[in-house]
């Protein structure tokens, strides 16, 4: 069973003034776990991991991350406003978006950030509407050269990045334009918790990066391997092994660019792997129902946490006050929306549930607020921070039916 950084008369406590759902975020592992991604990548003396907002777009967290160190991943306005509430300026952002307005990458210029490129025909939109920055980077995707997986899906068929043969015709028309600095990404793959993939990725990446810098005659700065790194959602799965990671990225990028003069930075823009481990959704069962099936109503549904429709994701569950007792009752776990995709679990084993027990979904510290909507009119929860103290910070109010409704003219 996982654990869980608070007890049940904590939480009691807390939803006597703040009733359930709310999501509460473990400050403390949060930070240990960018400390250790940094740590071992100790030996790129450029090494710089650029938390994805999309996972989290809280500003109380990314705040938190830039005092670790860290930087940000930005994919839209809103998210290059939260970085900006957190501090984080310049070349500490990346800006990775598709099928973008030019009004944001016009916002990512004012801020100095590094602009990635899903498009080489990006080229010359951004120059058209923003002017070119000094320094540039695609996103590549290597096809078929690497598998995918059901989140990101087929490399081949994803939406995202340039081909190899674009890649060299991208670079080549930046040279040409005048741009000096030039960066390399890749993000073929998403929840991967197979160190041994990111390995092999890397090599191929170092490899295509100094195929590029030979024939386009240019010199990267930076190679930025994506996030992607994997969780153990389930009981049954080992944590992603950092060192096997780090230490098979040191002897490709040694073997490949080990007489380099100027050392290549190494960047990383994990999200979920950071937060995921350390985000709980608390909610409390409302209704117990027995008809073909036995069911568990909680008082939050996939508004709250959407992962469980829709990637059929596992996440643990625990009754809290109930963790000893035997998990000898089938229940599907679901939410009140009107679809019958609103399930939580199925058919999972848990001890039995009474209306009002506390119920704790592990693991959605990353993409689990952050892909709530108001569908059925639902309204999005509050955000605490758990302090090393032990006390709660909201970090975010839940949702009124004022807000709901501020955008409507009745």
């Amino acid at each position: 069973m996982k654990s869980i950084p608070f007890t049940k008369a904590q939480i009691e406590s807390l939803a006597r003034e703040h009733p359930t759902p709310f999501y509460i975020y473990d400050e403390e592992g949060i930070r240990n776990q960018a400390q250790k991604l940094i740590e071992v990548f100790a030996w790129n003396a450029g090494f710089k991991e650029y938390f994805a907002i999309k996972a989290l777009p809280n500003p109380a967290i990314v705040k938190i991350l830039k005092e670790e160190g860290c930087g940000a991943d930005c994919s839209a306005l809103p998210e290059l406003i939260i970085a900006d509430r957190a501090g984080i300026s310049g070349e500490d952002i990346m800006f990775t978006s598709n099928d973008t307005p030019f009004q944001e990458f016009v916002e990512a210029e004012k801020r100095g950030a590094i602009i990635n490129l899903d498009d080489i025909n990006h080229l010359e939109y951004l120059e058209k509407h923003a002017g070119l920055p000094d320094l540039i980077c695609f996103r590549y995707n290597p096809g078929a050269a690497q598998s995918g997986n059901g989140i990101i899906g087929n490399p081949l068929e994803a939406k995202f990045g340039v081909t190899r043969e674009q890649l060299f015709l991208g670079y080549a028309l930046a040279k040409e334009k005048g741009i000096v600095r030039f960066g390399l990404h890749t993000m073929p793959i998403s929840n991967e918790l197979n160190a041994k993939y990111f390995v092999e990725s890397a090599r191929a990446l170092f490899s295509l990066a100094k195929e590029v810098e030979d024939k386009v005659g240019i010199r990267l700065e930076f190679i930025n391997l994506g996030g992607g790194l994997g969780i153990p959602y389930k009981p049954e799965e080992k944590e992603f092994d950092l060192k096997v990671f780090s230490g098979g990225v040191k002897n490709a990028y040694e073997e490949i660019f080990g007489t380099r003069p100027v050392p290549l930075k190494i960047f990383m823009e994990c999200g979920r792997f950071i937060t995921g481990p350390f985000g709980y959704l608390v909610s409390r069962a409302r209704h117990v129902k027995d008809s073909y099936k036995k069911y568990v109503g909680l008082d939050s549904c996939m508004a709250n946490l959407m992962r469980p429709a829709m990637y059929r994701a596992y996440h643990s569950i625990t009754v809290l006050g109930k963790e000893n007792t035997p998990q000898d009752t089938t229940y599907d776990v679901v939410g009140s929306l009107c679809e019958n995709n609103d399930k939580f679990a199925i058919n999972r084993q848990l001890p039995k549930i009474e209306p009002e027990d506390i119920i704790v979904i592990h693991d959605a510290g990353a993409h689990g607020h952050a892909m709530g909507f108001n569908y059925n009119g639902k309204l999005r929860s509050a955000e605490f921070l758990l302090r090393a103290d032990g006390s709660f910070k909201m970090i975010r109010r839940a949702e009124t039916a004022e807000d709901y409704f501020a955008t409507l003219d009745f």
